[in-house]
């Protein structure tokens, strides 16, 4: 079995937490998701999360504390383990870029509208059964 650790940051602002689309090229395009990436050899999971989201949004982020971890088995793809950390931007304001096509801000309880990949569904639950 092939499993690749995966990043996600739940970046919270006023209240809202950001969600980016994938772009026409990515795995799944066109599904929400928590930005994020893989994590490369070497590389620690927070490094892996302010490195990813810098290069996909352009903004620096403060890594908290984890939050849920998922073990989800892609078909096409194998078996992702995808941390989620809670975090919040340090430096300059999100831009979509190669890897979202777009990106919005919204409250927890608006998560549930969104398409999003299947292992983040998982993360956007308990952000959601939290915030109830």
């Amino acid at each position: 079995m092939h499993l690749t650790n995966v990043t996600a940051a739940i970046i919270r602002k006023n209240g809202r937490i950001l969600i980016a689309r994938r772009g026409p090229a990515s795995f799944m395009s066109g599904k929400w998701e928590f930005p994020g990436g893989k994590v490369e050899e070497g590389e620690s999971l927070e490094d892996c999360l302010k490195r990813e989201i810098l290069e996909e949004l352009g903004v620096d982020i403060l890594v908290g504390k984890p939050f849920h971890a998922v073990l989800y088995d892609y078909p096409e793809k194998g078996t992702v383990r995808l941390h989620s950390f809670l975090c919040s931007l340090s430096g300059g304001e999100p831009k979509a870029g190669h890897s979202h096509s777009n990106f919005m801000w919204v409250t927890a309880s608006e998560l549930k509208e969104y398409d999003f990949v299947p292992a983040d569904i998982l993360i956007a639950e308990r952000l959601l059964s939290e915030s109830a």
